[in-house]
């Protein structure tokens, strides 16, 4: 049996884990947390998830209850994540992130921490989008050179970064498979008198409107035709199934940076 913690309980992501968790027999929830002055602090988390008591309460803070986990689930904002994983490196804990908007330095800074303890740290953890990555290297190395490359994403109106860190993800893969550094090539949205499109740019476009979830579109666009490659979810469950799947993956691990990729044999 695998003790896992969640950080963040009561958000949209931590609700899709308690009520998949629940239906995931080798999966166990011994800890959760809110932030600090939460209506929820104290709270059962099954409550919280919509499911059965659980007899386990949230807290605000991890370090009250280190000996009751073995993996943390954390799909928070980077802050609180960076303080989760220094808190899971002391006390020899694994990890799944789900979070993004990391700086490079905080990137820079899990890596690190990776060397101490086991980690699956992916911008998205839908099956289906890491199969969307896998075709993107595909699409990539056929059509790249000759095509122009645009992104386009679309979430709900209370996301915070943008472009989403999946986005970006597909343009680090496309950008590579190229041998382009993306920092370089990536273009932002457009506006006013920009002049024709250059060579070998990488654009994103970002959409936060209403209740989306999360829709992912890579277009290669060249003379005559185009190919489009498109991801949506309808539900986050698709990304806690995928986030339980990477926790099962790590339980022999003791330490490294894995990616879904990985997970999932891609």
């Amino acid at each position: 049996m695998l003790n896992v913690a969640i950080g963040g309980s009561n958000g949209r992501m931590g609700k899709s884990l308690i009520q998949e968790i629940m239906e995931t027999p080798e999966i166990n929830i011994g800890a959760a947390s809110v932030i600090e002055n939460s209506p929820d602090l104290g709270k059962d988390v099954g409550l919280i998830g919509g499911v059965d008591p659980l007899h386990v309460v949230t807290v605000d803070d991890f370090e009250q209850v280190m000996d009751d986990f073995d993996l943390l689930f954390d799909f928070t904002g980077t802050e609180a994540t960076i303080m989760h994983l220094d808190l899971c490196s002391r006390y020899g804990k694994k990890m799944v992130i789900g979070t993004t908007g990391f700086t490079d330095a905080e990137k820079e800074h899990i890596k690190e921490i990776s060397e101490k303890i086991a980690i699956v740290f992916a911008p998205n953890m839908s099956v289906g989008v890491n199969v969307l990555f896998k075709l993107i290297e595909q699409a990539t190395a056929v059509l790249g050179e000759s095509n122009d490359i645009e992104i386009i994403e679309a979430h709900h109106r209370h996301k915070v970064d943008a472009p989403s860190g999946t986005a970006l993800h597909m343009g680090e893969i496309a950008a590579g498979v190229l041998g382009r550094d993306l920092s370089d090539v990536a273009v932002y949205g457009r506006e006013g008198q920009i002049g024709a499109r250059e060579d070998k740019t990488i654009g994103f476009e970002t959409i936060r409107a209403g209740d989306i979830i999360g829709d992912h579109t890579i277009m290669f666009a060249g003379h005559g035709e185009r190919v489009e490659i498109t991801h949506r979810s309808s539900s986050r469950m698709n990304y806690a199934a995928g986030a339980l799947r990477a926790a099962l993956w790590l339980q022999d691990k003791d330490s490294g940076l894995y990616s879904m990729q990985d997970v999932l044999g891609l």
